[in-house]
């Protein structure tokens, strides 16, 4: 038997079919639905008069159009109010699990999946979201999908997709004080841009990778998007297993024991080959930050904005001139959340920063958890507390400032230092500047009032 990647292993286990010279039949074990990108596949649905084909492997919730403010309140602005609705009134019709707004799971659809143990290996995943690759941090094939292909899932249970190419991604080397996996992944893109990847699928290995906790490795698979890959993926190891082991709606007793013996063999073989590989140093990695208006324009956070043909439009938009200096710019709006950097080892990294001390008054300064339990259990471990005694406001769970869909938007000219995953122009709002950055060196900034380097502190 040949030997085969990870990715390998997953895809062919899950091919229903292969059309000749064409794309592949793909069962999907997980599917994930939010307001956003659902309205039309249930649509469609009702004009063939189907009906969800099996409805126990789809789980909804609401996050994108959500206020992170007074959610027991109706929602003030009228096309949100309408989506959110309407999902709630699609799940109702078709017999779909909903973690609406008040529910005790409900939240970012990237970060419930996982801590509530739905996400799992080996699993095929999908969503109407790009950064579902997230979920490939357990070692599944996981990945956004069109709305089309959100009516496809619902009515069969399966997309059609063709088959990616390969990718290796490896890293090695202990990490430096005050970096976290958000440098190593704007790192790496920064050094293989946002089309490097385009038409792979990701695997991320080495002993850097292997070090780090299923929260980080979360933040490093959300972002393969960005370096135009179709997905990211990790292999699971005794890290993920220990993660996933009591989880509320994950394997227990007999069934644990069963699932874990076909996890353990979910690795790629020695022999496995790749269609492209890439190997970094992680002595080389440091707080990282962008400059320009794609995940790929990033530099130290100590380095000089570079110059070239490329770069002047997105300069332009930001304000900024090449050669410049990003540390020590003023910055009025700080941002920690996002499916990329919500979880609860991000808030307890943030507040571990600035217990005792006290953001610059003119910062505004946002912490959103990515999902109810995940302010649950800030508020337990007295997170809330430290976060508003330095001046950070905890607001409640949802995507908030990543996208602008909701109300949490960054006034037309004004920079925000974000952990979230894109800066696109216009991404937090019309005419926003922003500036991603790890939770730490995001924190750092809102406690210096500029753009800061966290080791300075720590």
């Amino acid at each position: 038997m040949s030997a085969k990647t990870l990715f390998e292993k997953v895809w062919d286990k899950h091919v229903v079919s292969q059309i000749q010279d064409g794309p592949s039949v793909i069962y999907i074990d997980r599917h994930f639905i939010h307001e956003v990108t659902s309205p039309q596949a249930f649509e469609g649905l009702r004009s063939r008069g189907i009906g969800v084909f099996r409805p126990d492997q789809t789980i909804a919730t609401a996050d994108h159009n959500v206020p992170t403010i007074d959610q027991h309140l109706p929602i003030k602005d009228k096309l949100s109010r309408l989506q959110v609705q309407k999902l709630t009134n699609n799940c109702q019709e078709f017999g779909l699990e909903l973690y609406g707004l008040g529910h005790q799971y409900q939240g970012i659809v990237h970060v419930i999946g996982p801590e509530l143990g739905i996400t799992r290996p080996g699993m095929t995943i999908v969503c109407g979201d790009s950064h579902t690759s997230t979920h490939g941090a357990f070692g599944a094939i996981a990945f956004g999908i069109g709305t089309s292909e959100v009516e496809q899932v619902l009515a069969t249970q399966c997309v059609l997709q063709p088959k990616p190419l390969s990718m290796k991604i490896e890293v090695d080397g202990p990490l430096a004080s005050g970096v976290l996996s958000k440098d190593i992944i704007l790192y790496v893109a920064s050094k293989i841009s946002t089309s490097g990847a385009t038409g792979h699928f990701i695997e991320y290995t080495g002993s850097t990778i292997r070090g780090l906790s299923m929260e980080a490795r979360m933040t490093i698979c959300n972002m393969s998007i960005e370096m135009g890959a179709r997905g990211g993926m990790i292999a699971p190891d005794d890290t993920t297993f220990e993660y996933l082991k009591g989880r509320k709606f994950g394997p227990h007793g007999v069934a644990w024991d069963y699932y874990l013996k076909q996890w353990k063999e979910l690795y790629t073989d020695p022999d496995a080959t790749f269609d492209a590989s890439y190997k970094f140093d992680a002595a080389d990695i440091v707080p990282m930050i962008t400059y320009g208006t794609n995940p790929g324009m990033g530099m130290k956070i100590t380095g000089r904005i570079p110059s070239g043909p490329d770069n002047q439009k997105a300069l332009e938009y930001m304000g900024l001139t090449a050669g410049e200096q990003l540390l020590g710019k003023q910055i009025n709006h700080v941002f920690i959340g996002s499916c990329t950097n919500s979880r609860i080892e991000d808030l307890r990294l943030v507040a571990s920063l600035v217990k005792g001390k006290q953001k610059s008054p003119h910062v505004h300064a946002m912490v959103i958890p990515g999902s109810k339990q995940v302010e649950q259990q800030a508020k337990q471990e007295g997170l809330d507390q430290i976060l508003e005694a330095a001046g950070f406001q905890l607001r409640q769970p949802g995507c908030s400032a990543c996208l602008g869909m909701n109300e949490d938007k960054i006034p037309p000219g004004e920079y925000c230092v974000s952990t979230s995953n894109r800066n696109f122009e216009g991404r937090q709002g019309p005419g926003a500047r922003t500036i991603l950055a790890s939770p730490l060196t995001a924190a750092a900034t809102a406690l210096a009032g500029c753009i800061s380097d966290v080791r300075e502190i720590i």
